[in-house]
């Protein structure tokens, strides 16, 4: 039976191979290696044994319990969000490299590290402008000086945040801008600088271009690997898959209704007041998923015909009308995923994973 639960995400094991490697070749031909970042795999083992074996330089995370399940491995593994001080033993107990900006925190791992007589290696966050995490270009001399003060800490790199927050491009001045704060750390701890990650998988075009300034030698690639696209411009990138994870669900009713709800129109379940468009009596199928697994705005069905009308926490609601397929009851519908819709329904519980 556990190959007939629904809803459930189809996982092409090949596909996902063949990114990865894809992007690897695009990478090593300027230099850079390859963070590849796992959170979208939510913790599921055979996802992250693929990475583990795929050739990536460090697997990055934003959670230590994906991480922790991580063994037996011989690459890298970073913790990529900011640590909280509530997890600081988990992040000398399990992970190799953390991000941070904060000298209270960095400070607190310095004297853990001591304690327990070992070292922990750290990347330090620069803001170039997006607004999120980071220290300020001003302010890197004065806080690299108290990081290098620190007997158990060691300052391996320097990364950047572009595109999640602020939504800025990278460009070939802001990443310069990056190489140029390296210099200035290497001159201040008298040697070089293991990782200088130049962003996510927004930063994918500028390599096409060959326009990420030399210096630069890591990327951090999580959607690039996952569903085949760079994050600046939304582009798929040339070769690759972006059919790797496929959501199927199971449809639970068909029946023809009315377009616009009968009655005084109020909030819906989450809240909202929802506003209709009079399309006459339509064909409506119902799906056993809702927004509890995923947003129906993030998904986009196979059938190009299907019309996405809205959901529920537990339904999503659908238009089969102008479609040329014969659904019934218990028909499977299938979606392709955006990044955010992939990263909802791996977490969800009650989607089924399945390797091909």
């Amino acid at each position: 039976m556990g190959d007939w639960m629904f809803p459930r995400i189809i996982i092409s094991e090949k596909k996902l191979k063949s990114n990865i490697d894809l992007l690897i070749s695009k990478c090593k031909g300027h230099g850079i290696s390859i963070m590849g970042i796992s959170k979208v795999f939510a913790g599921n083992l055979p996802l992250l044994e693929i990475l583990k074996k795929s050739g990536v330089s460090y697997i990055g995370d934003s959670r230590i319990k994906n991480l922790k399940k991580i063994t037996d491995c011989d690459i890298p593994k970073v913790l990529i969000r900011l640590p909280m001080i509530s997890e600081i033993e988990d992040v000398i107990d399990y992970v190799d490299i953390s991000f941070n900006s904060e000298i209270p925190t960095i400070s607190q791992l310095n004297d853990l590290a001591a304690s327990k007589n070992t070292r922990h290696k750290i990347v330090l966050m620069v803001d170039l402008g997006d607004l999120r995490e980071g220290v300020l270009a001003k302010d890197v001399d004065e806080i690299v000086n108290i990081i290098n003060d620190m007997k158990n800490i060691d300052l391996v790199g320097i990364a950047v945040n572009l595109t999640c927050y602020g939504g800025v491009i990278p460009s070939s001045k802001n990443l310069g801008e990056l190489v140029e704060i390296k210099n200035k750390i290497e001159k201040i701890i008298s040697r070089k600088l293991e990782i200088v990650s130049g962003g996510n998988s927004s930063s994918l075009f500028l390599l096409e271009k060959d326009n990420i300034p030399n210096g630069v030698n890591n990327l951090r690639l999580g959607e690039s690997i996952a569903i085949g696209r760079e994050t600046a411009y939304g582009k798929k990138i040339e070769e690759s898959h972006d059919d790797v994870f496929i959501l199927q669900a199971e449809i639970i009713e068909i029946r023809n209704k009315p377009s616009v709800p009968r009655g005084e129109i109020g909030m819906d379940a989450f809240g909202n007041t929802p506003v209709f468009e009079d399309r006459g009596i339509r064909r409506r199928a119902i799906l056993a998923i809702g927004k509890q697994d995923v947003s129906h705005e993030e998904i986009i069905p196979l059938d190009k015909e299907i019309i996405i009308l809205g959901s529920s926490s537990d339904h999503l609601i659908i238009d089969i009308t102008d479609s040329n397929e014969e659904y019934r009851v218990g028909s499977i519908v299938d979606f392709k995923l955006t990044y955010s819709s992939l990263l909802s329904v791996m977490t969800s519980k009650y989607v089924e994973k399945k390797m091909l």
